[in-house]
């Protein structure tokens, strides 16, 4: 939705009428996640994408359709039935598309959605797509964590509300889009009522520790991949905005003064990435002694030789760490790619913290079975620190 946000805005601004086609729900080898969005607006034009390419002409037409009916439409798209070319999925996975009319009287929230998504404030969008009462379609609730604005529209009743606000307070705490089921009336053990949550969840970071070559080079790996990237070094020769353009942060501070503070004041979350790139023992070892007893932190990874990631092990047990505290630590950091440039070796450490993320076994994907986009490849899970780092070398 982010990718159609800034577009969409634009039109609703202007008082024109769009059609938005949104990914609600997904099956099997689908191209794309539930959230991704395409438009079409009033000139013809297509922004976004549903599918990667699969059935976007398909949703482009409906959409079309709907702008001039104004009527919102769920629409399932999978293998043709003729042949695998015609409108569907040649991967052969499933997709829900919700495809609706947006303009400032079909969507009169979208402006200050906008601005709390600009604000990196969080916010949740939950529209009802499927329901027995076909008048309960396309009803919209906005959610925040905010108790002041807590919630702005209605579904259609109070007890659909309660349910849909706190089940989208969930799933915005973990940046999850997805679609909820339930009864007609918000009933938690029921069908009939299906409700897709936009959850506009501030950017998960990726902090970066150590001002170095490799470091410029993983920020910017970072920034591509979505995550609000700050690099922090206490040397404030080398931790200079000019030799990290690409980072949204840079942060002149001990490390683990700098991530003891972060954690104390609520901004580390269970998306919080961490490298640690620096090579030297007095920054690197409080560091981690401060990183691995954060519970809520995704991704510990630590750049250096296998000798030094042996050391580090055996001075962090003697500052007190245990087997279960060390063993959430990748180093060394990355997936063995062959890397030799910091270049490679930022797409190395991100490939291991995407596999890490969404469970891949970080092997080759023709050496493996089962769905590509589900996380059910074969071997599933890559053990931390199971792979030797091109950085290492």
């Amino acid at each position: 939705m982010r990718d159609v946000l800034g577009e969409l805005v634009k039109c609703w601004q202007g008082g024109d009428s769009v059609g938005l086609g949104t990914v609600v729900a997904t099956f099997r080898s689908a191209p794309r996640a539930p959230g991704a969005a395409m438009m079409v607006g009033p000139d013809g034009c297509a922004v976004g994408s549903v599918s990667g390419g699969c059935v976007e002409g398909a949703v482009y037409e409906l959409a079309q359709s709907v702008t001039a009916s104004g009527r919102p439409v769920l629409q399932r798209y999978g293998v043709s039935d003729d042949d695998a070319f015609a409108v569907g999925l040649t991967c052969g996975g499933i997709l829900d598309v919700y495809v609706e009319k947006v303009d400032r009287t079909t969507f009169p929230e979208l402006g200050q959605i906008a601005d709390d998504v600009d604000a990196g404030r969080p916010v949740a969008v939950a529209t009802v797509v499927e329901h027995p009462n076909r008048a309960w379609v396309g009803r919209r609730l906005v959610i925040r964590p905010d108790e002041d604005r807590a919630v702005q529209g209605t579904l259609g009743s109070t007890r659909a509300d309660d349910a849909v606000r706190d089940d989208a307070l969930g799933l915005l705490a973990t940046g999850t889009s997805a679609t909820l089921t339930y009864g007609a009336d918000g009933q938690r053990r029921g069908e009939g009522m299906r409700v897709f949550v936009w959850a506009f969840a501030p950017k998960p970071r990726l902090l970066v520790f150590g001002a170095i070559d490799f470091a410029a080079a993983v920020a910017r790996m970072g920034t591509f991949l979505g995550y609000h990237v700050t690099v922090c070094d206490a040397r404030p020769v080398f931790a200079t905005r000019s030799r990290f353009p690409d980072a949204d942060d840079v942060v002149v501070d001990w490390p683990h003064r700098y991530l003891d503070g972060e954690y104390r004041a609520g901004r580390i979350d269970s998306r919080t990435v961490v490298t640690v790139l620096t090579h030297d023992p007095k920054f690197d070892v409080p560091l981690l002694q401060t990183a691995l007893r954060i519970p809520e932190i995704a991704y510990v990874g630590a750049m250096g030789s296998r000798r030094t990631h042996r050391q580090r092990l055996e001075q962090l047990r003697d500052n007190g760490l245990t087997e279960a505290e060390l063993g959430r630590l990748c180093s060394p950091i990355g997936l063995d790619l062959g890397a030799r440039t910091p270049e490679e070796t930022a797409v190395s450490i991100a490939a291991e913290i995407i596999a890490k993320r969404w469970g891949g076994s970080g092997r080759r994907l023709t050496d493996t079975f089962g769905s590509i986009h589900e996380g059910t490849l074969v071997p599933q899970v890559m053990s931390a620190g199971s792979q030797e780092s091109s950085a290492s070398r």
